[in-house]
């Protein structure tokens, strides 16, 4: 007989056998009215029409396009495109000698339910205490947890307590890291900043109805946890992990001990990076917690440049991801949000300098351990006196040649990928956080096909791919029902926990299979969460 361990497993192996990719394949949420609106197509050639579900009369009728070269799943690939659909409805997609789509919406509103589920399941990643939450008739809940965190043995060498709970769980496993909370909360404060209309959007949380809009209290819990984590001289813990990774329970009944990993210089700038950029973003609702988030930002602003070497963190004790990077990047991030949030002359001195050693750069991907991306938004988004304009002038430029460079990949691509044929572990969250650049060449520029590729992005995670199906649990056609997840695997409930992006193919864009043991393609984490929701927070401002 077979351990229960193994039944995921091998259910999800059969459910990968049993489903074949579908011959079409597309955004199975839908598309904004005024988008362009593409499917790819197991096809060489066809005539194509789209029908309205409720009572099949054909509105589009088209012919298929040949599409790009198609290495992901070498198959001859054809697109349907019927971007001069704009009537708001439920439609059906219909290719002879391929079949029909799933059923789809044309909508203002379509990526507003995604947005406060995908935001949502943040909090449904909360440490230390109970959370609830229904989605499709399912109840998912889990008990205060993590309520000793955590043991200081590792920092000190004696058995005491450093008073660390809260925060959220950073993956699949329950463990808490700084660095990973750098791009993430990033991220979602760069979504604050860039579009109003997530301020307006209710998450239903503990907290709502108070003096934070709910998009904040949700960061707040991050960032109460994150301000534990620094200690009297300024330095910053790097995580809070038990010593090997537990069994898939619910997080109440991992018991093991959990103990805090020493402090590093790459944790220390993200985390005033992090904490400076919320004083600026906390200061109108909440302005004493903002000056604490400010001077806390500044101590370890200060320890920063009373140390600039790099210092990297003892976790030889730990068996538990690491987030092990170098801090050039990191600097520079924390240069640039206390610049901005205080006027700094010393601070804008150092980013500048920074800046100028990268000549300057903007990376085409990243992800936590190359934030340097995050600085560089910040300081060509700036309103501040003082910058050099020569420098400013060729960031912007650089910034649209390496938006130009995600436009012209996702143009070759079968599936209008933006990162093109590129894939790793946490490959998903890649073409998710693309959208920052891409909304902020949009911004410069005014010019759509930035936006639209940044919709390419989103049809990819939501079904444009070579599987046909979504990469988000409880969201789109067949999303997956078996994430590396510890409280999906722990408790009773038939569905996965909602609202998360998973990993996706890795190394090749055929290699996802929907099974629990596989951290590598099906894992899900807090930094892929937070790009997924910069990118749908875009097009939030579409809904009438």
């Amino acid at each position: 007989m077979l351990p229960l361990r193994l039944l995921p497993f091998v259910a999800a192996l059969f459910s990968v056998s049993a489903f074949a990719a579908p011959a079409i394949r597309l955004n199975t949420l839908g598309f904004l009215p005024d988008a362009p609106k593409q499917a790819t197509v197991a096809a060489k050639s066809g005539d194509f029409s789209v029908v309205r579900a409720h009572d099949g009369a054909v509105v589009f009728k088209g012919t298929l396009q040949p599409s790009a070269s198609a290495p992901d799943g070498e198959e001859v690939l054809a697109v349907a495109d019927f971007s001069g659909l704009r009537v708001p409805g439920t439609y059906v997609l219909q290719v002879k000698n391929a079949g029909e789509s799933p059923v789809f919406r044309i909508a203002s509103d379509l990526y507003r339910e995604p947005f406060f589920l995908v935001t949502r399941a943040m909090y449904l990643w909360r440490c230390g205490v109970e959370v609830s939450g229904e989605w499709q008739g399912r109840h998912f809940h889990h008990a205060a947890c993590h309520l000793d965190d955590a043991w200081l043995d590792h920092v000190t060498g004696r058995h005491e307590k450093l008073a660390s709970t809260g925060g959220w769980h950073d993956a699949g496993d329950y463990n808490k890291y700084v660095v990973n909370a750098g791009v993430t909360l990033g991220a979602m404060l760069r979504a604050w900043e860039d579009f109003p209309a997530v301020r307006t959007i209710a998450l239903n949380l503990p907290e709502s109805g108070g003096p934070l809009p709910d998009y904040l209290a949700e960061i707040k819990f991050e960032t109460d946890w994150l301000l534990t984590m620094q200690a009297a001289d300024g330095s910053v813990y790097t995580k809070v992990s038990t010593e090997r990774f537990g069994p898939f329970v619910l997080p109440e009944k991992e018991t093991t001990p959990r103990y805090v990993c020493p402090a590093g210089t790459p944790a220390a700038a993200d985390f005033v990076a992090m904490l400076a950029q919320a004083a600026r973003v906390f200061r109108p609702f909440a302005p004493d917690y903002a000056e604490r988030c400010l001077a806390s930002a500044r101590k370890s602003y200060a320890y920063l440049v009373a140390h600039p070497e790099l210092i990297a963190p003892d976790q030889s004790k730990f068996h538990t991801g690491t987030y092990a990077t170098k801090d050039a990047d990191d600097r520079l991030w924390a240069a640039a949000e206390m610049w901005e949030t205080t006027g700094d002359a010393d601070a804008l001195r150092d980013l500048e300098t920074r800046i100028r050693d990268l000549k300057p750069a903007f990376d085409e991907n990243f992800d936590w351990g190359e934030v340097k991306n995050l600085g560089l938004l910040t300081y060509l988004y700036s309103q501040r006196p003082g910058r050099g304009a020569a420098l400013v002038q060729e960031l912007r430029d650089n910034l649209l040649k390496t938006a130009d460079t995600i436009v012209a990949k996702a143009h070759a691509h079968p599936y209008a990928r933006p990162l093109g044929d590129r894939y790793y572990w946490g490959g998903n969250g890649g073409v998710a956080r693309q959208t920052l650049l891409l909304a902020a060449a949009h911004r410069l520029t005014g010019d759509r096909k930035y936006r639209d590729t940044a919709l390419d992005a989103l049809n990819h995670l939501f079904g444009r791919n070579v599987h046909g199906r979504s990469y988000v649990t409880g969201l789109g056609e067949r999303p997956p029902l078996f994430p590396h997840d510890r409280r999906s695997g722990g408790d009773d409930v038939d569905q996965p926990w909602p609202g998360y992006l998973v990993g996706g193919p890795n190394p090749t864009a055929k290699d996802w299979f929907d099974v629990e043991p596989d951290p590598r393609t099906n894992e899900i984490a807090i930094n892929w969460n937070a790009a997924l929701i910069y990118a749908l927070a875009g097009f939030l401002a579409e809904t009438k």
